[in-house]
């Protein structure tokens, strides 16, 4: 039986992107949790997550029930 090691390996960082509509360039928000960029401006307000922070989170939130 082959085995495909890679299925289960945990991925690198990611690069954070920018969506469109994003700030146009630099400074972003930084993260909450793990101070990388976000997709959002140093002046939005309230707590921002970077995609992988906020996807644990909702992750998190989900199964806390």
């Amino acid at each position: 039986m082959d085995v495909d090691d890679t299925y289960c390996e945990t991925p690198g960082p990611i690069a954070p992107t920018p969506p469109a509509g994003a700030a146009e360039g630099p400074p972003y928000a930084e993260c909450v949790l793990c101070r990388e960029p976000t997709e959002y401006p140093e002046s939005t307000k309230g707590a921002t997550l970077c995609p992988v922070c906020a996807w644990q989170e909702a992750g998190r939130t989900a199964c806390s029930g």
